[in-house]
Parts: C-alpha cells; structure tokens; sequence
C-alpha cells in the first residue's frame, strides 16, 4: 500500500491556476522529491495533501484513505515559512507541539532532550524563538516535525538557512528516517539536494506534472542532453545550448531537447581562435533535466519522448 496517493489534483484561486493536473504517490521507505521552479504549484499541492486547503478536482488518498485526526497525527510537516511562537521559550514551544500530536508532556520533554543534544541547540532551550539565529529555528521546527515519531514526514525547503554541517547533519537524519521506514516528501528547488536524497521524483511546472519516475530513469532519458567540453576559446552563445557555465577550467553545456551534440561540436570546430581537447556527452544531472524541461515546456517534452 502506497503512504500517499495523489491523482489529477486540480486548484485555482481567482484566476490564477495554482496547480492543474499534479499525481504520483509515495511508497513507505523512500524519499520522494517534489521539484519545480519557484510557483510550480509545489506548496498547494502540499496544502491539500494535508488537507489544509480543498482541491477543486482530484483525490487524495493518506494511509490509504481519508485524513482524519488520527491519521493527521502520524505526519510531520516542515513548512517553508517558519512557524513557531517567537516570543516563547523554546522548550515549552516544542513540548506544546508535541502535544498536539498526541504526546504526553513527559514523553515529548524526554525525546526532546535528545533531540536538542542533537542538533546543538541544548544550552539555548530555555531561550526565546526570536533570539534564536534563523539556522537555530530551521532546526528547532525539524525537531517539532520529527518529536511524534510521524510516519510520513513532509518537509519543504529543509536546508534552508543551515550551513554546510547542520545540511550534513540533516541529510543523516532524513536517511535514518527512510532506513526506519518512513515515508518522507522532500519539497525543494535545490536539484542537486533531490539528486542526493531521492530515488524517486516528480517534477511539477505550471501547476502540471512533467516528469515522474526514478532518478535513474529520468538521466537516461536524457542521456545526449548535456555535454562537457575542455579547451581554449570562446565557448558561449551556442545554437542548440539553454545554458553553458564553466567549472575548473570545463564548461558544462546543457542541450535543449532534440539538439545534436555532434553539431554543437562542429559549431565550435569552425569558431575563430577554438581550440577543443575534451569533447564528451555527460550523464545529465537533475539540474540540467530541471532547466531543459523548464525552459522548453511540458508540451515539447511529451512530444520529444512519445
């Protein structure tokens, strides 16, 4: 049985069509990363997963079925807009939102004392939100998404604010979480975080789903639409190229959909002053696949793949 089940989700408000047509589902054990630009439409569908906000069309089914309270408690959401009570102390905060999924006060304090040993933030409990850095509340509302235990577990932008240790610390925790059997929705902009964590993906655009499937299914589909060049000589502003961008001495070049890497080569072969020493295809990454479909449009794409 499938933690989470999304079909044909559909929501507008006013005139803008936040999401059209959004499904896939998620499996127990995995993390599923949820990507698109900024107003893909990512957010809303997350919002009417957890029923906070009705689709127009479209199911959602969670644990199989209908969210009621209970099942409500079994799933940790980690919002992109942080939510805690800034004028209140940390601990307390925390042991509320414990509660409130079902805790007992003197469970929520024991695991919460681990948790802020954890991640760093015991000497700073007895402190107010608001004097806290914005890495320290990234990490307190992680600890409220995971006190309950929760089954599913929902996280949107969860690097946001962390520096390169606490994104390490965090990567761990999230994979300790899918070893325990966790179902985890990652919700992120960052292609190369999702390429890290996921083995699973649904890309959304224009309230749309684009791409769906594994990780590794998706890079071989793509497979001819990036290339990595080595040589001396201007290598911009090529027919065929949606982005190109050097890195130690090798520029990386992003094809659009349908362009031959051997006419890009023969492009640069006639440029004045080009010299080429390393001319290879590359196995795309994420973000490679994420800017082709982005910027070409899902219409191009199904008409390429069908």
């Amino acid at each position: 049985m499938h933690t989470v089940e999304i079909s044909h989700l559909a929501k507008r408000f006013g005139d803008t069509q936040a999401v059209a047509n959004v499904s896939f589902s998620v499996q127990s054990g995995e993390i599923f990363g949820l990507l698109g630009p900024n107003g893909a439409g990512k957010t809303t569908t997350i919002r009417m997963m957890l029923d906070i906000f009705k689709p127009d069309s479209g199911s959602v089914r969670i644990f199989g079925g209908k969210l009621g309270l209970e099942q409500k408690r079994r799933i940790g959401y980690l919002p992109e807009e942080r939510g805690l009570y800034k004028d209140q102390k940390l601990e307390p905060t925390l042991i509320y939102l414990g509660t409130l999924k079902g805790l007992d006060k003197k469970t929520a304090r024991r695991r919460l004392t681990s948790w802020l040993e954890r991640l760093d933030l015991d000497e700073h409990r007895h402190k107010k939100v608001q004097e806290l850095s914005k890495g320290m509340q990234q990490k307190a509302q992680i600890i409220a998404t995971l006190l309950h235990d929760p089954d599913l577990i929902v996280v949107d932008e969860p690097f946001a604010a962390l520096d390169p240790v606490n994104t390490r610390l965090v990567k761990e925790i999230m994979e300790e979480q899918r070893l325990a059997g966790k179902s985890i929705i990652m919700s992120t902009h960052q292609m190369y975080q999702a390429e890290a964590l996921c083995s699973r993906i649904v890309l959304i655009d224009e309230g749309q789903t684009v791409l769906y499937g594994t990780v590794d299914e998706i890079k071989r589909n793509f497979a001819g639409n990036a290339i990595v060049v080595k040589g001396q000589g201007d290598f911009t502003h090529l027919p065929g190229v949606l982005e190109t961008r050097q890195h130690n001495g090798t520029w990386h070049m992003s094809l659009e959909i349908g362009s031959d890497p051997q006419t890009v080569f023969s492009t640069l072969a006639a440029r004045k002053g080009v010299k080429i020493e390393r001319f290879e295809l590359a196995e795309p990454s994420l973000d490679d696949i994420f800017i082709n479909v982005v910027q070409k449009g899902a219409t191009q794409l199904e008409a390429s793949h069908a």
